[in-house]
């Protein structure tokens, strides 16, 4: 009988000690903890940033490759080609670019152009474009027609233009530099 007796307070003393056990496990994580973690999910998420990107990278060189297009690469990423030299004035930041343009996916698919509409006009460096579109327009002069590649990070990104563009697409820009206002 007093075996059972201390046995049963054994067995209630453990059940005390898990259950606080518990109670401590499901507290609020310390700052410490928090850090690592914050630390931790930003490592990862940079990883599988840089293997997108490197896949894009990719896509992109494989392309350029298939059409033989002679492309220079700019810091961020921005391929292009001008193919066609004008002889007018140099775009700068803070004029108006006035282009005539068609864009399509890598796949060939064509999502807008200018063709049979009136060219689009911008101020370089105000947005309003893309900032693939910024950098290369001020690469150009008038007359100048080239040929760009925007990887995503510099397009519609994640997102796409919830329209005809999808998410993570990079862009392939056929480009005329009208004039510069």
């Amino acid at each position: 009988m007093k075996i059972n007796r201390y046995f049963g307070h054994a067995a209630s003393l453990l059940l005390i000690i898990l259950g606080i056990g518990v109670l401590y496990s499901c507290n609020e994580p310390t700052e410490q903890n928090r850090d690592k973690n914050k630390k931790e999910a930003k490592k990862s998420l940079m990883k599988v940033n840089k293997n997108l990107v490197k896949t894009e990278d990719q896509k992109i060189e494989d392309f350029i490759a298939r059409y033989k297009w002679n492309m220079e690469v700019s810091g961020t990423g921005l391929r292009y080609w001008i193919y066609e030299q004008g002889a007018g004035k140099k775009a700068e930041k803070g004029k108006v670019a006035v282009i005539s343009f068609t864009v399509s996916l890598l796949n060939g698919e064509e999502c807008y152009s200018s063709r049979g509409e009136e060219p689009k006009s911008f101020k370089i460096g105000k947005g309003g474009v893309e900032s693939g579109i910024e950098e290369g327009i001020l690469l150009l002069k008038e007359g100048d027609r080239a040929k760009f590649i925007i990887p995503s990070h510099l397009a519609f990104g994640l997102l796409g233009d919830m329209n005809k563009i999808p998410s993570k697409a990079a862009l392939v820009y056929d480009i005329e530099l009208l004039e510069i206002k």
